[in-house]
């Protein structure tokens, strides 16, 4: 959202015991104090029904060729039954657990030991060691950025096989991709409990643990603002990077491999899906020092929403594109994978911009220019709970004065790329932009309430300056 200084975090008293006026201080920071009916019935239905929904869509695909709808038809009219669907359904093998420790000790190690040599080499780009945002207790970790440098080596690693060494078929993911969602749930669930066990009994910091009286909200939302083994292995950035985005680019190449050994081509729809996501997995690594300054870092704890998510949701249904055209080999019209490719990069572009005029406000504290002229901005003031008055200043120049989110109006353009490269034969390759729709435009209403309550009266002189949320005339 628009560019704003952190506010100085407050103190934190006795964990377990929750006094309203500290929630009315600080609940706009990241997870709640207190969870009442409506939140905690969503976190039971999500932790009850997240796991079968990715379940569904990778099943659908494995025995209904894609088709969304058919398996829940079979179901209702006594076609199948569920046990005929589970007995048809791949079990975990040594194999695929092999494969997937693996995967993962050699994340773990690229992000512990690799020293970082990418920003010396490469200008412009940011890493090594840097600071994060003030955390609510006040303190600044500092993080080891080497994300763009273990991609590299990764997909390095994976070409030369593919083309020079064998050790490996490129379709192994494809290959055991049902197995290893059985792996990938298993360490999903066991660092979300890892972590929950941690904030209760050895925090990394007490002072930014937060507690309700929900053993459900507290195990799906966090404890920790912050969990860290050692100096650097933090729970958050790795988790939120290395295992899943880091394969996302990974398994679409598998895709692509196995297209190429089904269909005898690989579809220029195939190609699109693979440059298009490789496009946001390189941004999202080219700028990860950026990513230490967002939402999911600077107010999310780490629970099963991000410990689950990031090793189950994101790896398997942000490459339902390239798993359907696996199935469904789709060979795109030269004016219509134009168009995909042109939408897709320009939603890149906005996305990308509107990010980088937020930032060099914020570094040059306004001192810029933003589409050739000095920025227009709205100084506001607000009072942090320790007391500390503080002034900001919210910019309503370049893309920031068209939308107060108009980055997340490019994420969509780019999301909804990736769906129509797949053609409009079945629904689901679509699951992509309608759940960023929703995600999105969740975070706008929850970022926007929490902007309210920190700035007053000066957040509304702003929305008063930049009606619109995500697309002016629309919402």
């Amino acid at each position: 959202m628009a560019a704003e200084s952190q506010p100085r975090a407050p103190k934190a008293k006795s964990p377990n015991r929750v006094a309203s006026g500290r929630a009315a201080t600080q609940g706009q920071w990241g997870r709640a104090w207190e969870a009442d009916w409506f939140s905690l019935a969503n976190v039971i239905f999500l932790l009850l029904f997240a796991p079968f929904i990715v379940y569904y869509f990778i099943m659908a695909c494995d025995q209904y060729q894609c088709a969304l709808t058919s398996p829940a038809l079979d179901l209702a009219t006594g076609r199948a039954r569920l046990s005929d669907i589970w007995a048809r359904t791949p079990a975990v093998t040594w194999k695929a657990a092999q494969l997937y420790a693996l995967w993962v000790s050699f994340q773990v190690l690229l992000y512990m030991a690799l020293p970082d040599v990418c920003h010396r080499l490469l200008p412009g780009y940011v890493g090594g060691v840097q600071e994060g945002a003030v955390t609510p207790s006040g303190a600044v970790n500092k993080y080891q950025v080497n994300g763009l440098q273990a991609w590299l080596i990764t997909h390095l690693l994976w070409l030369a096989n593919a083309h020079l060494l064998s050790w490996f078929s490129p379709t192994i993911i494809f290959d055991n991709w049902i197995p290893l969602f059985w792996c990938a749930n298993l360490l999903g669930y066991a660092v979300s409990t890892f972590a929950m066990v941690k904030g209760y009994c050895f925090p990394t910091n007490a002072k930014d643990c937060k507690f309700t009286g929900s053993f459900f909200y507290n195990y799906m939302m966090g404890i920790e603002f912050n969990p860290r083994i050692g100096k650097w292995f933090d729970f958050k950035l790795f988790f939120n990077g290395r295992p899943g985005i880091v394969a996302w680019t990974l398994i679409n190449l598998s895709f692509a491999a196995k297209q190429r050994e089904l269909h005898g081509q690989v579809t220029n729809a195939m190609v699109l899906v693979n440059v298009l996501q490789a496009i946001y997995v390189l941004d999202f690594f080219w700028n990860e020092t950026w990513y230490l300054k967002t939402i999911d870092i600077c107010h999310d704890h780490f629970g099963w929403y991000l410990g689950w998510g990031d090793c189950v949701w994101l790896p398997y249904l942000y490459t339902l594109q390239g798993l359907y055209l696996v199935y469904h080999p789709v060979q795109l019209s030269t004016p219509h994978a134009l168009g995909v490719l042109l939408l897709g990069l320009v939603g890149y572009y906005i996305f990308r911009m509107t990010n980088h005029q937020k930032d060099l406000f914020r570094r040059t504290d306004g001192r810029c220019l933003i589409w050739g002229r000095k920025p227009r901005f709205i100084e506001c003031a607000y009072t942090s709970a320790d007391g500390q008055r503080h002034r900001s200043k919210l910019l309503v120049s370049g893309f920031w004065g068209v939308a107060r989110h108009f980055n997340y109006t490019g994420d969509l353009m780019g999301s909804l790329a990736y769906c129509l490269a797949c053609g409009g034969g079945h629904l689901l390759p679509y699951f992509y932009i309608i759940y960023m729709t929703v995600l999105l435009t969740h975070r706008c209403v929850r970022d926007e309430h929490r902007c309210a309550h920190k700035y007053g009266r000066d957040w509304a002189r702003y929305t008063a300056a930049v009606p619109a949320r995500l697309l002016p005339g629309v919402f």
